[in-house]
């Protein structure tokens, strides 16, 4: 057994590492966190001094906020196309890169490369091209699709940031598959191989099973970046044309510091935070169920 100085000791030992981490940690994430779920019950308008209590005032706001759940919906919307493209090309893009063709280094340094392009940027670049380059080229080969700008069209627009946003995050996603792939036993398709198998039973029969644990994280990581969207949003089409294309993280901004109503603001962004955590907990939840081992 311990004895009483050896405890202090080893709690001692722990808070001299621990300590500064969890001193950030705190300072940084949880401070603030408890301290937005406090202004959303005040009226707080981010500038005076005085904060009023206004009991659960905000969260019936959230609940009547008809434009909120508008853009919720077209989150949702967005959330589940750019995840299951997402996905589907980063998985493509890995099993290509993984069959040994030549200079397949390359490739994924390539493919990887517009994941390091911040939101801001990336969507400034996609404007250019949106606006300018593919409206040339259509207009000059006579393609209707691309004669005029998506970002000018409520529906159009909306495919643009779906577009951009796969682009940017199907790398980042295919190097998890990679690294799925890789980690694959190799004398397990080896065994299937030798007993007939072709490559697209191995396909659907070893791989992809094995491959689940990846899939769990890359959707989880595509949720959480499809709902927390916001600088791409701003950038590329700035929530129009005629608010088609305002996620939910920029109406949660807009009625926070543009209408200077951060009660409300704090709420609608809680309540999110509420939302997402439960769909992506339902899904490691019922994803992990699919798990099988070598």
């Amino acid at each position: 057994m311990l004895t009483e100085k050896g405890l202090w000791t080893r709690l001692r030992t722990r808070l001299i590492f621990t300590g500064p981490t969890l001193f950030a940690f705190a300072t940084v994430m949880i401070i603030p966190f408890l301290y937005g779920i406090y202004l959303t019950f005040t009226n707080w308008d981010g500038i005076a001094v005085e904060q009023s209590l206004v009991g659960w005032d905000n969260y019936v706001g959230v609940f009547k906020d008809t434009v909120f759940w508008t853009s919720f919906g077209m989150t949702l919307e967005y959330v589940f196309i750019t995840v299951v493209l997402t996905n589907a090309v980063a998985f493509l893009l890995a099993y290509a890169v993984t069959r040994g063709m030549k200079a397949q280094g390359w490739f994924r340094a390539g493919f990887f490369l517009p994941n390091l392009v911040g939101g801001i940027v990336l969507g400034f670049i996609w404007q250019f091209i949106f606006n300018q380059v593919l409206v040339f080229a259509g207009q000059k080969m006579n393609i209707p699709l691309f004669a005029a700008s998506w970002l000018s069209d409520p529906d159009k627009a909306f495919w643009a940031l779906i577009v951009v946003t796969v682009w940017q995050y199907a790398g980042y996603m295919m190097v998890i598959y990679i690294a799925g792939l890789m980690n694959v036993p190799k004398d397990v398709m080896e065994a299937a191989s030798i007993d007939g198998a072709s490559n697209r039973k191995m396909l659907a029969r070893i791989v992809l099973p094995l491959m689940v644990p990846s899939f769990i994280v890359c959707v989880f990581l595509s949720l959480q970046r499809g709902f927390m969207v916001y600088d791409l949003n701003v950038s590329l089409t700035s929530g129009g044309p005629f608010k088609s294309t305002e996620m939910v993280s920029m109406h949660v901004y807009e009625q926070a510091f543009l209408a200077r109503d951060y009660g409300l603001g704090q709420a609608e962004a809680f309540v999110l935070f509420i939302l997402v955590a439960t769909i992506t907990l339902l899904q490691v939840y019922f994803s992990k169920k699919l798990e099988v081992e070598a």
